[in-house]
Formats: C-alpha cells, structure tokens, sequence
C-alpha cells in the first residue's frame, strides 16, 4: 500500500494488490480517501455492490470482459452471473512529487492481457481543502482495436452507461450538482460537485471526448466519468484514451458560487 500526504497529512492510502474473489474485478484502488480534517469519503465492499471499490479506473465491457465487477448486463436477458471477469494489475509503482506513478496490466481471466495503463496519482494542497489529480492512459498491447463498453451499450435504459473513473462515496444524503443548473446526471458540464450529508464535497473536473457524467445518489452516493455512455468507444493501436480527473476534496458544503470562484 501506499500513502498520499498533503502537507505531511496522510489524505489517501493505495490499495496495489487486493485479495479478494476475481467476481469482484481485483484492481489496485484507493480508500480510505479523507478531507484535511479527516472525514472518510469513499467506501468499500458495500454490502449493496461490494465491487465497488473506493476510486478505481473500471468498465464492465472490456471486449466482453467484465472489469468492474458482480453480473453482466446481457442484452435481453439482464443482469446475470458470467464466467467473464477479468482484473488489473501493477507492474510497479514509482514516486514522483506528491505522489506516484503505476504501470499496469488488465487481464482476462486466463492472464491474457488485453489493455496496458499507465497511471499517476498526485496530491496538493488546495483552496478549500485538497486536490486529487489522476491520469490514464489505456493502450491496446497489439495491433487489434479493443472496444469499451457498458450496460447502456449492451441494451439497458434508463442512463446505465457507466465505466471509467469511478468513486463509491459515503452513505448519507447527498446532492449531486453542476454549474448549469441542469440535471448532474448524464451531463457534459465542466464541473459536478457531490455533496455528502453537508459533511464534505467532492468537485469533479477532467470530462473529454464523448464522456459523460455518471452521478448516483439515494441508493448509493458515486460519481463516474462514463467512457461508453451510448456508444462503445474503441481504442486502437497508436492512439491511447488518455483522461486526467481533477478531484477537490473539501470539508463541509461547497456552494456552487464557492466552487466558481476557484
């Protein structure tokens, strides 16, 4: 595991290898993640969908293979138990300034490797509280094109198009917000800001390309910058997906002129 400070705070801590069941999609992840004044804000292994991870990069279609976690959703029939998960995993950290970078592997469930990632993971200190920075870069290891999918892609209404980068926040009333005034969920704003129980705020920046904001509350609190939101996006030989999310980590209720002024 690996620590991230802010000032010599300890903000975050890097789980690289989880031992946990391949249905779950094993994948290096962060949690805890907590504010300057320590309130935790992710979760992990709930009992509502225990693959979810703290923050993690995850898609539940990678070529057909499962990387998030729990059942697949088939095209008319569901969401079932599959034969399908595949995992992530590290080759090796190294510390940069203020954080650190990961070389990684996600494999199927025979160890193929179908996508490479390189990853870094820095903190700094902001207004209002802290700052996650978190860069990806997936890259098809061969010449054939990879395509990522999700449940939206594969059939299910109703916006199921998430996969991407992922964070399962705490349980508690929340409200999920961007500058718009519009609906967070589904949304291609700049921003979106969760706020959890007036306890803490999250402020999401980094969407690109075709993505789209994943936003939860109510069952469950967690924000997603989803990569295949309709459409599947493929990634060819040569032109790697490359997405960096800014995320401010933020005691108490931001309001939305605060977040603004930043």
């Amino acid at each position: 595991m690996t620590e991230l400070l802010v000032d010599g705070t300890p903000v975050a801590t890097y789980v690289t290898t989880p031992d946990v069941d391949i249905r779950l999609a094993p994948r290096p992840y962060l949690h805890p993640i907590r504010t300057l004044g320590g309130t935790v804000v992710t979760d992990e292994y709930p009992e509502d969908h225990p693959w979810h991870l703290g923050v993690s990069v995850t898609m539940q279609d990678v070529a057909g293979v499962n990387v998030w976690g729990g059942r697949t959703y088939v095209r008319d029939e569901g969401y079932i138990w599959r034969d399908d998960h595949g995992q992530v995993l590290s080759d090796g950290q190294e510390p940069v300034d203020g954080g650190f970078t990961d070389s990684l592997r996600w494999v199927d469930g025979s160890d193929r490797t179908i996508l490479r990632e390189q990853r870094s993971v820095t903190a700094r200190h902001a207004v209002h509280g802290w700052e996650l920075l978190f860069r990806y870069e997936l890259a098809v290891p061969g010449q054939a094109e990879v395509t990522l999918g999700s449940p939206a892609t594969n059939g299910r209404t109703g916006g199921a198009g998430y996969g991407g980068f992922f964070w399962r926040a705490t349980a508690g009333t929340a409200e999920a917000f961007v500058p718009s005034g519009g609906e967070a969920h589904g949304s291609t704003d700049p921003w979106l800001a969760l706020a959890v129980q007036d306890s803490y705020t999250l402020v999401f920046r980094g969407i690109a390309g075709a993505d789209r904001w994943f936003a939860r509350t109510g069952d469950y609190n967690g924000v997603c910058t989803a990569h295949a939101w309709e459409d599947l996006l493929t990634i060819k030989p040569g032109a790697p997906l490359t997405r960096q999310i800014s995320v401010l980590i933020a005691d108490g209720r931001l309001t939305r002129d605060e977040i603004e002024a930043l």
